[in-house]
């Protein structure tokens, strides 16, 4: 029973900082103020394009570009839980039951810099490529608790077996775990992901209506989670005086652990110009991650749990005894006596046999992914971009862009990639630009983000929703050589809704339902600056 609440807790930390930001399931692609405020970039010809559309900056004047960007974003994940067992929490017997993440990451650096001379442009980009903040589940996860609900329905099972074979009230007894699998507990988890790019590349002009673009990105990945489930109890009877009552600590869960890793991203890209027309297409290969884990873990063990329930039993059959007016020997002999006849008893042996089984076949999986010293896989997926662009008249541009991740084929930990479906991730987006003046321009974009997700890959310690995001911002033309940008985008996620039967015992079964859903704003300002 014990060892389930060592699954929910190391595994859900993982997802608990995944990225705020628009893109796909590991990859930002709000790196610029530009972004933000129209979505659709990919055939723009700017400073912003060394990330989105890098061939075509060699279009640009002569000179150096430099860019540089902040954002704040902010983000909430709520899961709705539907479970029969929540009522038994006597803190909050209440169900259906919202568990609510926030995310917040108020500075978010980028810089684009680009270098133009006759047919070349030399470029560097540094921006949040991954992750982007912390996220915090103050009272845990709905999963936490569900174990928590069914771990308590668990303990009472065996408190039943042994004293139907004791043939008297002892472990159901309400100074103990009861009969009702009421519980409680405290747990609280968090997480922070980075993932650092660092890009260099170039451009070169073919002819006066085409070029092209190779460029590698280096990624440094660095992440940490740390959250516990502790003080769980059981009726009236906290669970760590049946595992080591000498610890009070014993049946707590702690996961502290730190990741990191190093990868690269080779890119390439083309552009055409033709008249008002703009089209462009950039690939970005796979990034193989591996990341390395720091880890200073805690653990309860279910090995002493015969032990542990003898000495329990002891202890109150020999008070009973001396009650009864035995001699305190004689009555710690017989309390001995009776406590090894019930815990041999076959039903009580097959239930204990059961738990020990079951700890110790799910325990490398329960800490597979943040065992110290391990390597995991943590691949940053395959990206397609393409783009058209158009301008009717020389104060309007129109653009539309798609962008394709191949989510399906980057390798994440136990390859719970293969559990999306096979498309990957698809994204379209438009975006309107117009100059109001000279001085002034203004714009506006949409973005849809339609992530292969099946019902296997939803839980709560991971998941993404597809969404439609709209943006809107400005630009003010300071002077020929210096712009600033302000954008503001809302992100409109769906709602996804999953159910699964939980079996609790033969012929006893419950339905867990969840409806996943985020809510996000992101905020960003910067300069463009030619010299």
């Amino acid at each position: 029973m014990v060892n389930k609440f060592k699954t929910v807790c190391l595994t859900a930390a993982i997802a608990s900082s995944s990225a705020t930001f628009a893109g796909g399931l590991l990859t930002n692609t709000n790196q610029h103020v530009a972004f933000n405020r129209m979505m659709s970039r990919e055939a723009s010809i700017g400073i912003d394009g060394v990330y989105y559309n890098p061939a075509g900056v060699v279009f640009m004047g002569e000179g150096n570009h430099l860019a540089i960007n902040w954002q704040l974003a902010y983000q909430t994940r709520t899961i709705k839980n539907d479970y029969k067992l929540f009522t038994n929490n006597v803190n909050n017997p209440t169900t259906p039951r919202d568990f609510k993440g926030k995310a917040f990451a108020p500075v978010i650096p980028s810089f684009q810099y680009a270098y133009n001379k006759g047919r070349w442009s030399l470029q560097g980009n540094f921006a949040l490529t991954g992750g982007g903040g912390k996220c915090t589940f103050d009272n845990g996860l709905g999963s936490f608790e569900k174990i928590v609900g069914e771990t308590a329905m668990g303990a009472i099972g065996l408190a039943g077996a042994i004293d139907n074979a004791l043939g008297a009230e002892m472990f159901t007894s309400d100074k103990a775990f009861g009969s009702k699998g009421a519980y409680s507990f405290n747990s609280y988890m968090h997480g922070r992901q980075y993932y650092f790019g660092l890009s260099a590349g170039a451009a070169y002009k073919v002819n006066d209506n085409f070029s092209v673009y190779a460029g590698l990105r280096g990624i440094y990945a660095t992440c940490n989670y740390y959250g516990y489930v502790e003080d769980i109890k059981v009726g009236n009877m906290p669970l760590y005086q049946v595992l080591d009552p000498s610890k009070e600590n014993s049946a707590n869960i702690e996961l502290s652990c730190d990741q990191s890793g190093i990868g690269f991203t080779p890119m390439l890209a083309v552009d055409y110009k033709t008249g008002r027309w703009n089209f462009s297409a950039k690939y970005e290969f796979k990034t193989r991650m591996r990341l390395k884990n720091k880890s200073v873990n805690q653990l309860p063990s279910i090995g002493n749990l015969d032990d542990n329930l003898k000495n329990q039993m002891n202890k109150v059959l020999t008070a009973k005894f001396m009650q009864a007016g035995l001699p305190q020997e004689q009555a710690m002999i017989k309390a001995e006596q009776t406590s090894t006849k019930v815990l041999e008893d076959p039903t009580v042996v097959a239930t204990t046999a059961g738990l020990k089984q079951q700890f110790d076949s799910k325990i490398n999986k329960a800490i597979g992914e943040y065992a110290d010293g391990k390597k995991i896989a943590g691949d940053i997926p395959s990206l397609l971009t393409v783009g058209v662009g158009y301008s009717p008249i020389d104060e309007l541009h129109i653009n539309v862009g798609f962008h394709w991740f191949d989510d399906y084929n980057a390798t994440s930990y136990n390859n719970r990639n293969k559990l999306l479906k096979k498309r990957g991730t698809l994204e379209f987006n438009a975006g309107v630009e117009y100059d109001v003046t000279k001085k002034i321009t203004v714009s506006t974009g949409w973005q849809n983000t339609n992530y292969g997700l099946t019902d296997k890959y939803m839980d709560d310690k991971s998941f993404v929703v597809s969404s439609n995001s709209v943006g809107l911002g400005g630009v003010y033309h300071i002077t020929k050589k210096l712009d600033f940008s302000v954008a503001y985008f809302h992100t409109f996620y769906n709602h996804v809704k999953t159910s699964e039967t939980v079996t609790l015992a033969p012929g006893v079964s419950n339905t867990y339902n969840s409806d996943y859903t985020r809510n996000n704003n992101a905020f960003a300002a910067g300069v463009n600056i030619t010299f």
